[in-house]
């Protein structure tokens, strides 16, 4: 898991910087400086407002007595989609796009059920009724 991480943050940084190196010479330094700049802030902007959305669903369930369970997902997927959008690169921003916008997050988060479905099994467990008259629960 170590190595696997390792290689995760010594490679993404090394094809980000690929990536700017190529798109600045296509479209120039600054416009390259000044599309990551645009990037940050169209992303926190998105993330700003979809965050509100998802606490205003958060507290309308909780207010009607259910678990926000999809809610807690897209909170959870909306803060990792801030932390790459607010990260200097090209590669980082299209993921942290993918992950704030709602149609692309439902697809996210099916595919992301389907890999937790198979790598877990889940059991369940009936225990009769208590006794009549019992009150220990």
């Amino acid at each position: 898991m170590f190595g696997r991480l390792l290689l995760l943050f010594l490679i993404i940084p090394v094809v980000e910087l690929a990536l700017l190196i190529k798109i600045g010479t296509m479209i120039g330094t600054l416009n390259t400086i000044l599309l990551v700049i645009f990037t940050a802030f169209i992303g926190a902007y998105l993330v700003k407002t979809e965050g509100l959305n998802v606490m205003q669903r958060f507290q309308g369930n909780l207010n009607h007595g259910i678990f926000p369970a999809e809610e807690i997902f897209d909170g959870a997927m909306i803060l990792v989609a801030g932390a790459l959008l607010v990260t200097p690169g090209v590669l980082t921003d299209f993921v942290g796009f993918v992950l704030v916008i709602p149609p692309t997050r439902v697809v996210i988060k099916k595919f992301i059920r389907k890999f937790v479905e198979k790598r877990f099994v889940t059991t369940h467990i009936n225990y009769p009724p208590p006794p009549p008259g019992d009150t220990r629960n």
